[in-house]
């Protein structure tokens, strides 16, 4: 099976850190031995892509970069080496484009933890563009009658939530607090808490948000942070002990500051927003003498992503989102920026 592959393509492209992204045609690459090219039809926009676009977090992005790191496709052209990912395959390009496979943690399936990794829009190219190249063995498999906008969103907000209400060790019928419930990661968070036994309290901010949340992503409660006393009405709805798990997915510090005051004894408290430059703290005793677990959550490996991925395919799991241009990338940022999305951008990649 041959497919026509054009020479050039269009992608949004940065040259230095917070400069301007230039929606411009460059070459198409070519894969390599054990890499595929998939010709990307619709992209996530996520809040890492910002991070990469303005370079504020510890770690060298590669210059010039075309961002991108959950782009939905086709294989169209694939190494010598690839057997198992055929022409005409659904695909996902995810955030950890490759890893080693002979680490410590590669080998126990651990391989977001790898120290050698090629990370999509951000060490190596990622999916603002029309054509992409990603590792083989480390490609989404995604069945061919899921449509390839609705699952874009899955390739890394739904993976990376799924894995941290994992790693939360919360139990059916326990109750899991959001935060940042209204954004991209929240909104796929509360549906996966759900179809996972899960008792959920989102917290944002907004009317927008308040709704989307309680009326369509099946939140019991929704604490708005920029009215409510958090720790207070957290404590209130959970019988006044705190919630099980606290999976905090926002963009900003002080949710970091105060988890703990609202994590329940033996609760934990799963950290997975990357605000820049920020820390978390919690008083020592209090988090010695009630047990309270804080730890992070870093994507999720092959079989996370899997499963991630089932349970949209049975039907779970709605990501909500809005289609744009890949050529209006920046005005996404802009709108990211200050706090303007209810759910997710997925880019269209054809304009």
């Amino acid at each position: 099976m041959s497919v026509e592959i054009p020479k050039t393509q269009m992608a949004q492209v940065f040259e230095k850190s917070g400069g301007p992204i230039t929606y411009k045609e460059v070459p198409v690459e070519t894969p390599g031995p054990s890499e595929v090219l998939i010709n990307i039809k619709f992209t996530g926009v996520c809040h890492t892509d910002l991070h990469a676009w303005k370079g504020d977090w510890p770690l060298d992005t590669k210059l010039p970069l075309i961002g991108g790191h959950e782009g939905a496709g086709v294989v169209v052209a694939r190494g010598e080496l690839v057997k198992d990912v055929k022409i005409g395959d659904h695909v996902g390009v995810k955030w950890l484009n490759s890893s080693c496979g002979q680490c410590d943690f590669c080998m126990t399936s651990d391989e977001p933890l790898c120290g050698k990794p090629k990370l999509s829009g951000y060490t190596v190219n990622g999916s603002f563009q029309q054509y992409c190249i990603a590792d083989a063995g480390h490609v989404a498999r995604i069945p061919k009658h899921l449509p390839l906008d609705a699952i874009s969103p899955i390739l890394c907000a739904g993976l990376t939530v799924y894995k941290a209400l994992k790693e939360s060790n919360a139990r059916p019928g326990q109750n899991v607090v959001i935060t940042g419930a209204g954004g991209g990661l929240g909104t796929l968070a509360l549906q996966y808490a759900k179809a996972m036994g899960f008792r959920t309290i989102a917290i944002d901010s907004g009317d927008e948000k308040k709704e989307l949340c309680t009326q369509k992503l099946g939140a019991e409660v929704f604490v708005d942070f920029m009215k409510d006393d958090v720790v207070k009405t957290v404590q209130e709805n959970t019988g006044g002990l705190g919630a099980h798990a606290v999976i905090l997915l926002a963009v900003s510090e002080k949710p970091f500051q105060q988890a703990a005051e609202y994590c329940r004894s033996r609760g934990t408290v799963v950290c997975v927003g990357l605000p820049a430059k920020a820390r978390i703290s919690a008083e020592v005793f209090s988090t010695v003498v009630r047990m309270i677990t804080i730890k992070g959550s870093y994507v999720g490996n092959r079989i996370d992503t899997q499963e991630a991925i089932d349970f949209y395919a049975r039907g779970l799991i709605s990501a909500p989102f809005k289609v744009a241009k890949l050529s209006e990338l920046p005005q996404i940022y802009e709108k990211m920026e200050k706090n303007q999305i209810a759910g997710r951008y997925v880019l269209d990649t054809s304009c």
